[in-house]
C-alpha cells in the first residue's frame, strides 16, 4: 500500500513540476489575473473528478491534473506580491501569504474526517471543487494591478514602486534565465527544501497511525487536533520568520544578511526532528514536527522573497516556475523513495534527511551566490545585444 501511495503522489508531483515551468512562463505573458484564473479552473475540475474515481489508474490521472492546476498558485502569488509591495516589505507579505496556504490544511484536518465518516470520501472532493469555483469568482472580480486600481492614490503607488527596478522591455526564455546564477540559487533552495514539506504533508497521517515507537496511535477521529496544532504553529512560523527578515532590513541590514540569517535560524530549528521517530511520546513528536514545519514555512517565505528580490517583477513568475519545477522534481524523487524506505527501515532515515537538508541547501546557495545581488535590467539588455533574448 505504501508503495502504491508513493507512486500516486509521484504522479501529482510530476504534473506539478511540468505545470510550474509552463504556468510561470504563461503568467508572465498573459498576466497574473488570467493566469491564476486558468489554474483555478483546472484544479477545480480535477478535484471534482476525483470524487468519481474507482481505480488507481484513474486516481493517478486526476491527481496529475490537480498538480497541473495547482502549479499556478505560487508563481501567481509571488508575482502579485512583487507587483503590490516594495522589496523591503515582501518577506513579511510572503510570510502572510505562505501562512494562508495552511488555513485550508487546518480546515481539512478538522472537517474532512467528519465528512468522510458521515457523508463518504467523495463528499470531501466535491466540496473542494465547489469552494475552488467560488474562489475563481472572488479572484476574477476583485484583483487588479496597482496601476489600474482606482482606489489607490498616487502617493500609495509611488510608495509601492519606491525601491523597484526599471522593467526590461524583453522577456527571457527559461534557458536564458538559467544562465543567471541567481536562478540556480533559488532553484537549489526549492529542490532541496520543498520535498521535505511534501513528505510531511503526505506521510504524517501514516506516521501518527502506524509508528510503533509512539505510546498511542491516532485513528481517523483523532487526527484533527494534532494537525490543527502542527499547521497553526506552521502559520506562526511563516509569519514570524517573514516578519523577522523584514525587521532586520528595517534595522539597516542588507537583504543578503537578513535573508540568510533568517534562513540559518530556520535550518537550526529543523535539526531536532529526527528525534520524533525515536520518542515514545506523542506530545513530544507533535512538538518537534510543529517546530520543523514552522521553520520550513519560514524558510519558504524567505526563499520566495529571494525570487522577487533577485529579478525584475515582469519575470518573477517565470523564475518562480523554474524554482517550483525543481522543487517538484525533488518531491518526485523523494516520493518514489519514501514508501520503500519507510517500509524497509521505518521513519528514522527520512527524518534524519529532513534534519540535515536545510543546512546543506543554505551552504550551496551561499556558494553559488555569496551576495544576493539582483539581476539588473541592463544585464538583460546586454544579453539582448549578444542575441540571447528575443522580443515579446
Amino acid at each position: 500500500f505504501k508503495i502504491l501511495y508513493g507512486d500516486v503522489d509521484a504522479a501529482f508531483k510530476f504534473a506539478y513540476a511540468i505545470g510550474f515551468l509552463l504556468v510561470g512562463w504563461l503568467i508572465d505573458r498573459i498576466g497574473t489575473k488570467r493566469g491564476f484564473a486558468l489554474g483555478i479552473v483546472v484544479w477545480s475540475v480535477a478535484a471534482t473528478l476525483t470524487a468519481f474515481v474507482q481505480t488507481i489508474g484513474g486516481l493517478r490521472i486526476t491527481r496529475a491534473l490537480l498538480g497541473l492546476g495547482e502549479s499556478a498558485n505560487f508563481p501567481s502569488a509571488i508575482k502579485t506580491i512583487s507587483e503590490w509591495f516594495p522589496r523591503r516589505e515582501r518577506s513579511f507579505a510572503n510570510g502572510l501569504f505562505n501562512a494562508g496556504t495552511n488555513v485550508g490544511i487546518i480546515v481539512t484536518a478538522l472537517a474532512i474526517p467528519h465528512l468522510i465518516l458521515h457523508l463518504g470520501w467523495q463528499s470531501s472532493f466535491l466540496l473542494t471543487g465547489l469552494l475552488s469555483f467560488m474562489l475563481l469568482g472572488l479572484w476574477w472580480f476583485t484583483y487588479t494591478k496597482p496601476e489600474r486600481n482606482a482606489n489607490l492614490s498616487a502617493d500609495e503607488l509611488a510608495y509601492i514602486r519606491s525601491d523597484q527596478e526599471q522593467q526590461p522591455p524583453l522577456r527571457p526564455s527559461w534557458g536564458q534565465l538559467l544562465g543567471f546564477k541567481q536562478t540556480w540559487a533559488f532553484a537549489v533552495g526549492k529542490f532541496m527544501a520543498d520535498p521535505i514539506w511534501w513528505f510531511y504533508m503526505t506521510w504524517l497521517p501514516d506516521f501518527f497511525n502506524s509508528n510503533d515507537a509512539l505510546d498511542q496511535k491516532l485513528d481517523l477521529k483523532g487526527f484533527g487536533i494534532p494537525f490543527l496544532i502542527i499547521y497553526v504553529v506552521s502559520d506562526a512560523g511563516s509569519i514570524f520568520f517573514g516578519w523577522l527578515s523584514t525587521q532586520l532590513m528595517n534595522l539597516g541590514w542588507s537583504a543578503n544578511r537578513a535573508r540568510k540569517t533568517t534562513m540559518l535560524i530556520c535550518a537550526l530549528c529543523v535539526v531536532p526532528i529526527f528525534f520524533a521517530a525515536q520518542t515514545d511520546s506523542l506530545t513530544v513528536a507533535i512538538g518537534l514536527i510543529s517546530l520543523a514545519t514552522a521553520a520550513h514555512q519560514g524558510w519558504s517565505a524567505n526563499m520566495y522573497t529571494c525570487a522577487s528580490d533577485l529579478f525584475p517583477r515582469n519575470v518573477v513568475a517565470s523564475v518562480t516556475g523554474i524554482g517550483g519545477m525543481f522543487g517538484a522534481v525533488g518531491g518526485i524523487l523523494l516520493a518514489l523513495l519514501s514508501g520503500r524506505i519507510i517500509t524497509a527501515f521505518g521513519y528514522l532515515p527520512m527524518l534524519i534527511v529532513a534534519s540535515c537538508t536545510y543546512f546543506l541547501a543554505l551552504a550551496i546557495i551561499h556558494l553559488i551566490l555569496p551576495r544576493l545581488e539582483p539581476v539588473k535590467a541592463e544585464e538583460l539588455e546586454k544579453t539582448k545585444q549578444w542575441g540571447v533574448l528575443s522580443p515579446k
